[in-house]
């Protein structure tokens, strides 16, 4: 599985998934993939050197699909903007253990129900994830799409979320005085 090596998006928050679909539908979209369950390994040093960075290794099982990534550290800006580099693997275990054998171990858990859509025509793609901190729209696209997509939907760029579901739960525990951990169902 290979995309763009640069990957530019926004998350927008919304109040449930019944509104993210009304919006997405009013915006054009269409379903291109069914709901499937997100479950998300980052990886990292035990002096979190990725973290420090602001860049991230993920080993991520969706369904029967498996998938690496590194992303980059992001480029200041309203988009986030990374270099994303994926890679399909078969066998999560051995790649796992290969992992940790580099010096890298499980620092951060993270699980949603992800579900795609499209437009008819259109470079980008937009997903609804419920999470166990609440439903974001995430557009991927070119900074004009995110901008002309996120418009049509009624939102403007103070909506803009740049910040990694990671960051998203660490504010979301601080805000209710909740000790961090993994960000599960």
């Amino acid at each position: 599985m290979t995309h763009s090596p640069t990957e530019t998006e926004i998350k927008l928050a919304v109040p449930n998934a019944r509104t993210a679909r009304k919006l997405l539908r009013s915006a054009g979209f269409t379903l291109a993939r069914r709901q499937v369950f997100e479950s998300n390994v980052v990886f990292d040093t035990p002096r979190l050197t990725l973290r420090r960075a602001s860049t991230l290794l993920r080993l991520r099982r969706a369904g029967r699909l498996c998938t690496v990534t590194y992303k980059g550290k992001p480029v200041p800006g309203k988009h986030k903007t990374r270099e994303e580099l994926e890679l399909s693997v078969k066998d999560p275990s051995t790649i796992s253990a290969i992992f940790e054998r580099l010096g890298y171990r499980p620092v951060f858990r993270y699980e949603k129900y992800r579900t795609e859509y499209r437009l008819a025509h259109g470079a980008g793609i937009a997903t609804v994830d419920e999470t166990p901190i609440g439903t974001y729209v995430e557009l991927e696209g070119s900074p004009g799409w995110i901008d002309r997509l996120a418009a049509r939907m009624g939102f403007g760029e103070s909506d803009y979320i740049t910040a990694s579901y990671a960051g998203l739960y660490l504010d979301w525990c601080r805000t209710r005085g909740v000790t961090p951990g993994n960000m599960v169902f």
